[in-house]
């Protein structure tokens, strides 16, 4: 969402240096109107597709700003066999979840519906080590999977110290 704007931004920039082009072109000025008008119709255009995207996964192939990440809190999973796996994803670089797809493959779904389940009986939590690594989906064919265990609370309370007036 943060980058939402720039990439609009660009889209209008690109879509008036066409009309710019459009206008300052030796044609017929019926010819000019119309390339202004499309160009003009273009811009909200695009701005509604970048916004039908934000509710849509994206494919964890596509994911380059946050390449580099070192893991991911799994807040939620959906294995649709047959068709994809769906996660929706925790970064440490960002506050807000992310939702993500991959393509389905039965050994890559058991380990993450396994931990899912695992750590929904703990109440615990799961995280993926390197989540967008091509490496963990090409060459392991796996995702690394861990579960997070809760902090254990003190079995037993410190003593109070008798406050003395």
């Amino acid at each position: 969402m943060e980058f939402l704007i720039y990439f609009f931004i660009g889209t209008v920039a690109l879509f008036a240096l066409l009309a710019a082009i459009a206008i300052w072109s030796p044609r017929r000025t019926a010819v000019r109107v119309v390339a202004l008008v499309t160009a003009a119709l273009m811009m909200p255009l695009g701005y509604l597709q970048l916004t039908e995207l934000l509710s849509r996964p994206k494919l964890i192939d596509f994911e380059w700003f946050e390449r580099e990440a070192l893991s991911a809190v799994v807040l939620g999973a959906r294995f649709e066999e047959g068709e994809a796996i769906y996660l929706w994803l925790q970064l440490e670089s960002s506050t807000q979840p992310r939702y993500y797809t991959l393509p389905w493959r039965q050994e890559l779904a058991e380990r993450p519906e396994q931990a899912v389940d695992d750590a929904t009986a703990r109440g615990s939590t799961v995280t993926i080590a390197t989540p967008f690594s091509p490496k963990s989906l090409e060459e392991l064919g796996n995702l690394n999977v861990e579960i997070i265990l809760p902090p254990v609370p003190p079995t037993k309370m410190p003593p109070f110290e008798q406050q003395q007036p």
